[in-house]
C-alpha cells in the first residue's frame, strides 16, 4: 500500500520572509486522492495538520493545484471531489525572522478507485525554510 502514494515536499521562497511549501503526491494509477473539501459522508478529505513553531505563521489554507473531478458516488450517497492526475497541495508560510527552522506536522488522506478505498492513512513531514 504504501508505494500507491509517495508524498513530494518541496519549498519555494516568494519573498524576504515568505515561502510556499508544496505536498505534492505522486498517485498510482488508477487510484485517486481527494480534495480538502470533498465532503462528509463520502471519502476521507485530505486534511494538512501543523505542529505549532514560534518562528513561523501558516498564512491561509492550502491552496488545490489540479485537475479537480466532482462525480456522485452511490457508495457514499454525494458528491465527491478527487483528483484527476496530478495534485498539489500548496500552503503560504511566514517566518518571523531571517533564521533558518522547520515547518512540521501530518497529512491524512485517503484513496480510492473505481472499485475500492484504502484505509485512511497518515505522513508526517518536516521541512526546512532557508
Amino acid at each position: 500500500m504504501s508505494d500507491v502514494v509517495i508524498w513530494g515536499f518541496s519549498t519555494n521562497k516568494i519573498g524576504d520572509k515568505t515561502y510556499e511549501v508544496h505536498f505534492t503526491p505522486v498517485v498510482q494509477s488508477p487510484w485517486h486522492i481527494y480534495s480538502q473539501t470533498s465532503p462528509e459522508g463520502g471519502a476521507l478529505p485530505t486534511s494538512i495538520s501543523f505542529n505549532k513553531n514560534p518562528l513561523a505563521v501558516i498564512d491561509g489554507n492550502p491552496k488545490e493545484v489540479g485537475k479537480i473531478v466532482s462525480k456522485y458516488e452511490d457508495v457514499f450517497g454525494v458528491t465527491v471531489k478527487y483528483f484527476d492526475g496530478k495534485a498539489d497541495f500548496v500552503q503560504t508560510v511566514k517566518v518571523r525572522s531571517n533564521v533558518k527552522t522547520n515547518i512540521s506536522g501530518s497529512i491524512e488522506f485517503m484513496i480510492c478507485n473505481d472499485e475500492e478505498c484504502l484505509p485512511p492513512q497518515t505522513v508526517s513531514f518536516n521541512i526546512p525554510l532557508q
